[in-house]
Order: C-alpha cells, then structure tokens, then sequence
C-alpha cells in the first residue's frame, strides 16, 4: 500500500501556516513534512500549504542538481512523480524538524543539499 504524501494532521498544520501567511502574520515556521525520492537525491521540506486551492505548498525544494530553494510546488504534481526505478515520492516517517525553515534553507544553500 502506497503512504499518502501528507497525514490529515499535517495538512490541517500546513493550512494553519498557510493561513497565517495570506493573513501577513506569516513568521518562519519549522517545516511540517519531508518528502523524497527513494531512487533519486531530491527532497522537499514543505512548511506552508495554499489555503486556497489546498494543493499548493511552500518550502524548501531540492530535486537533486546542489541548487535547493525555497519555493512553491504542488501536492497533485509531487504525487505523479516517480524516480529512476520508478518508485513514488515518499513521506520521511521518521522527520523531526530541528530548525525553522528559513535555517534548513541556509544551510542547504551553503552545503548544496538540504540537511537530514
């Protein structure tokens, strides 16, 4: 069975910031969710969710080439996407942010890959 790639807790945490942001009371806020590719080097620290259309999210974006950014991307597209070996984007079980997103974003700028 395929995991979805957000749990209903986490996109009611994203919308939650997702909201903040569109009222201007946005800050930095720890990412909510990681994606990533099983058979590839790109991940997605997502932090933000489009209240709406509920499918846009916003947060750092690596697809593997040193050169992560912070920016949007959408759910449905994420979910479409396959690797090398053709096995889905995946929802890191196991994540536990330690930082705000902004801190993931330096330091992925300054190693050329976002930090575990």
């Amino acid at each position: 069975m395929i995991q979805p790639l957000i749990t209903a807790e986490q996109r009611e945490q994203l919308l939650a910031n997702g909201h903040a942001y569109a009222a201007g009371h946005g800050s930095d806020p720890l990412p909510v969710v990681r994606l990533f590719t099983p058979d590839a080097h790109a991940i997605w620290l997502l932090a933000a969710l489009d209240p709406t259309d509920g499918d846009t999210a916003y947060g750092l974006c690596d697809v593997g080439i040193g050169m992560p950014e912070l920016g949007h991307v959408r759910l449905s597209d994420l979910a479409s996407i396959v690797g090398p070996l053709k096995r889905p984007i995946l929802r890191d079980l196991y994540f536990r942010p330690t930082r705000p997103l902004s801190a993931y974003a330096l330091l992925a700028q300054l190693d050329g890959s976002i930090p575990d």
